[in-house]
């Protein structure tokens, strides 16, 4: 059936087909504008665990997700599919994530894991395939960004996207990253691991092409990444600055509109979920008290979306799922906001926006 018989035939009112793809929405990947890559990878988390189930927990979450979105109507209609990540990719996580946790005990202990052949090995080891995932995963964004496609990453932890900024680096010059975050994520191989979730940025500063990182919700970090941040090319927005602004007066919007203006004309979005208040995603990796709301990320974005910036791509990740299914509903809702935004700065056609009452 061709696309043109499935958006006369599809009524987005019903719930989706099971064997659907995400949001239950009835394309295959040739007709869908939007690839979401889901990377389920965690093997450095050193606190909780769960984000290498965060992309299934959010694909079973999305067909709970209604498709008239107010503000990107039409969003539907261009078509997201979720890709199949390689099964090697959850299997490596798992194994190499056993061998991690010996590492982070015994620095947790005080001791030098140098001193350890077996552990040092193990640590080569996992730095080694860590390396290996993220070729992979920037191969498998540029199979789709050849085809046309808008791609869009899903983690996992916050390491995944890496391979990703990569990828975007081979087919941009110049771009920026808008990194939503409890965390600066600039700390050197982060008890070891060359790509720690906690290193993604202080990583991403080693591509040439990013120009500029500009961080929003920040709440938690260490010396060293105040020394990376200070001296290289990253713009933070703390959250006590941000919440010290908002307390004498400033509002939401004038805040947005002094973070978007500081960024350059190409912008990737990196979204940590635990850069919102933790009642959003209480199973994130490691929460932090403070943030900001769901509305206001949304607001932030579509914002962005509606400037003469233009998105390229994001990343959702650090969604791990608990006893219910919370955050996987929370993580589907930003991800269809998320792929609106991105559609709408790409030019797609996403529908005027619903008025009420007006």
């Amino acid at each position: 059936m061709t696309k043109e018989q499935i958006l006369e035939n599809f009524d987005p009112s019903q719930p989706g087909l099971a064997d659907a793809t995400v949001f239950g929405l009835p394309f295959s990947a040739e007709q869908s504008e939007i690839i979401i890559v889901p990377v389920p990878w965690e093997v450095t988390v050193s606190y909780g665990a769960g984000a290498s189930e965060g992309p299934e927990a959010i694909m079973d979450a999305s067909f709970q997700v209604d498709l008239n979105h107010q503000e990107f109507p039409e969003l539907w209609k261009l078509g997201i599919y979720m890709d199949e990540a390689p099964a090697h990719w959850s299997k490596n996580s798992h194994k190499f994530k056993g061998l991690a946790q010996p590492i982070i005990e015994a620095l947790e202990a005080g001791e030098d894991v140098s001193a350890f052949p077996a552990l040092q090995s193990d640590l080569d080891k996992i730095n080694l395939a860590c390396k290996g995932m993220n070729a992979e995963v920037k191969d498998r964004v540029l199979h789709w960004m050849n085809q046309g496609k808008k791609v869009a990453l899903l983690g996992g932890d916050h390491s995944t996207p890496l391979g990703y900024y990569q990828a975007l680096a081979t087919k941009y010059d110049s771009f920026g990253i808008l990194h939503l975050d409890a965390h600066m994520d600039l700390r050197i191989a982060y008890e070891g691991f060359t790509y720690s979730h906690a290193s993604i940025m202080y990583n991403a500063l080693q591509i040439p092409q990013i120009s500029k990182i500009v961080q929003v919700g920040i709440r938690d970090f260490c010396e060293q990444e105040v020394e990376v941040a200070l001296k290289d090319r990253v713009l933070v927005h703390t959250d006590m600055d941000l919440k010290q602004e908002t307390f004498e007066g400033k509002t939401w919007e004038a805040q947005c509109d002094q973070i978007i203006a500081s960024l350059p004309g190409k912008v990737a979005v990196s979204f940590d979920i635990d850069g919102m208040y933790p009642w959003y995603c209480p199973n994130t990796g490691t929460p932090v008290p403070g943030g900001f709301s769901y509305e206001q990320a949304a607001y932030l974005l579509s914002r962005l979306a509606e400037t003469d910036k233009e998105i390229i791509g994001f990343d959702l990740v650090e969604v791990a799922p608990g006893d219910d299914d919370w955050d996987g509903n929370v993580g589907a809702r930003m991800l269809f906001h998320m792929c609106g935004v991105f559609a709408k700065s790409q030019k797609l056609a996403v529908g005027k926006k619903i008025q009420f009452n007006r």
